[in-house]
């Protein structure tokens, strides 16, 4: 039972993954010739799904070990430090594509464990958030950031209720210690979630995109275009993709 739900979740993922990348392809219109950088893109499996045959592009992460597989793929990559600027001159890029990033640039790695206040931790990871968003805005010409939405129906790290956003911190570690036992899908408290208000203040002028499931609000985008029309806020509709990946 465990394995077909994780499977029709993952299938899910996959589907709506897909329909944001053509969404990044339309409004983005992506050439051969641009620079694009996969911020956050790990093993660069995403961006190689979304721009397949591209090579003009850098894949940038914490983790060395993903990074040798996106240089396998024939991608350029950078490894950042955790916490400091990245490491690319104002306007490098033409464009620069980070999706599900930017809710885990919070408190140091070594710390989302021991920081057990949840107005600290909030504090802090909005202050690293603003700080990583003004590095997107300096280094892109156009962008183009996805970020689950905070009050989905399912917070989509641990892919349950968003219910559990009301535990007190120290609470939500051990609820997430629990889990990460016995559920099909594991993670670490590292997240802070943003809503429409918080990327309008993070991506000033950038278009805000809502992507919706059944209706609801599901995931946030920040895309910036050569001819971006401003903090305007539109709305996709999914009807049949699930949670964030």
């Amino acid at each position: 039972m465990r394995g077909i739900l994780k499977r029709t979740v993952l299938e899910l993922s996959r589907r709506a993954r897909a329909r944001r990348g053509e969404l990044f392809r339309r409004l983005l219109q992506p050439s051969k010739d641009d620079k694009i950088l996969d911020l956050g893109g790990g093993d660069g499996s995403h961006i190689a799904s979304i721009l397949p045959d591209y090579q003009n592009i850098w894949v940038a992460d914490i983790a060395a070990e993903p990074l040798e597989r996106a240089a396998q793929r024939g991608f350029h990559t950078v490894l950042m430090r955790e916490g400091e600027p990245l490491p690319f001159e104002d306007q490098e890029f033409d464009i620069v594509f980070c999706s599900s990033v930017i809710e885990h640039v919070t408190i140091p790695k070594s710390e989302i464990y021991s920081c057990r206040s949840g107005r600290e931790f909030r504090q802090r990871s909005f202050a690293a958030q603003q700080t990583f968003a003004r590095e997107i805005r300096r280094i892109g010409k156009r962008y183009f950031v996805q970020t689950p939405y905070r009050y989905f129906i399912v917070e989509s790290h641990t892919w349950m209720p968003a219910v559990i956003l009301l535990l007190p911190r120290p609470l939500l570690i051990r609820f997430i210690n629990l889990l990460n036992k016995f559920w099909i899908k594991t993670t670490e408290p590292d997240w802070n979630l943003l809503t429409i208000r918080d990327m309008r203040m993070l991506f000033p002028e950038a278009e805000i995109i809502v992507e919706r499931w059944l209706g609801l609000p599901k995931s946030l985008i920040a895309c910036k275009r050569l001819s971006s029309i401003g903090p305007a806020c539109a709305s996709l509709h999914d009807p049949v993709s699930g949670g964030r990946e």
